[in-house]
C-alpha cells in the first residue's frame, strides 16, 4: 500500500487482518500508524497493485468501504451547535439504528441526565470524545478504526471503552487501534504491528493477549 503523493507516507505496507482480531498498532510519532488508518476508512487515495478492506477495493472506489467502518481519529466529527441528544439521534438516523440503540450508546459512555441538553461546542475534550464514541458505537461498524482510543477519557469511560471493545470483537467486528504511549491502552490485542517509516517493521502477537494488560 502505498499514498499517492510525491513523497508517500505509507511505502510497501504488507498487512492482512483477519475478521475478529484486535490489533495494535504501534511506532513512534510519524510512523503513519494514523495515516493506515485512514487509508483503510477509505479517506485518501492510494497507489498499490492490492489494497482491500472488507472485501471492497480501495484501489478502485475506496468510497464504499466508508459506510462499513467507523474511525474515531484525533478531532471528533460531531456538529458543535447539536444538543447531545440532538448529536446522537441524527447518528441514528443516519444509521438506521433505533432509539433504544441510541439511549444504550449513550448510557454506555455517561451520556445522561442534563447532559443530554447540552451544546456539543460547550462540552469538555473529554465529553465530546465519550459522545463521538457513542456514535461510532451506534454505527455498528464492521471494522473499528480509533487513533488513541483512550485520550482525553477518564477511567471509567476507558473501561466501558474496552469492554465495548471487547464485545464487538466477540460479535465479529474488526478492531484497530493505534497508540505510540506506553500504558495509554490497555485493550486485549491479539497482535501487535509496529510501523517504522511507513512500512511493517514487525508483527507479533501480544503478550498475554486474551487479558487485560497495559500495551508496552
Amino acid at each position: 500500500m502505498a499514498l499517492l503523493d510525491r513523497f508517500p507516507a505509507l511505502a510497501g505496507v504488507d498487512l492482512s487482518v483477519e475478521s475478529g482480531e484486535m490489533v495494535c498498532l504501534r511506532g513512534p510519532n510519524g510512523a503513519g500508524k494514523t495515516t493506515l488508518l485512514r487509508a483503510c476508512a477509505g479517506l485518501v487515495p492510494l497507489r498499490s497493485t492490492r489494497a482491500e478492506v472488507l472485501g471492497f477495493d480501495l484501489i478502485a472506489d475506496r468510497r464504499l468501504v466508508r459506510r462499513h467502518v467507523g474511525l474515531l481519529g484525533h478531532r471528533t466529527p460531531l456538529y458543535g451547535d447539536l444538543r447531545v441528544d440532538d448529536q446522537l439521534r441524527h447518528c441514528a438516523a443516519l444509521h438506521s439504528a433505533s432509539d433504544a440503540e441510541a439511549s444504550a450508546a449513550a448510557e454506555r459512555f455517561s451520556l445522561e441526565g442534563r447532559l443530554l441538553g447540552v451544546a456539543i461546542r460547550r462540552l469538555s475534550e473529554g465529553q465530546q470524545r465519550r459522545v463521538a464514541l457513542a456514535c461510532v458505537t451506534i454505527a455498528r461498524p464492521q471494522l473499528w478504526l480509533l487513533d488513541e482510543p483512550h485520550a482525553g477519557l477518564d477511567r471509567t469511560s476507558r473501561d466501558a471503552l474496552d469492554e465495548l471493545l471487547g464485545d464487538a470483537v466477540t460479535a465479529g467486528a474488526t478492531v484497530m487501534f493505534a497508540t505510540h504511549e506506553a500504558g495509554s491502552a490497555r485493550l486485549a490485542a491479539a497482535r501487535q504491528v509496529t510501523l517504522a517509516g511507513g512500512r511493517v517493521s514487525m508483527s507479533a502477537p501480544e503478550p498475554g493477549a486474551g487479558t487485560s494488560a497495559d500495551v508496552a
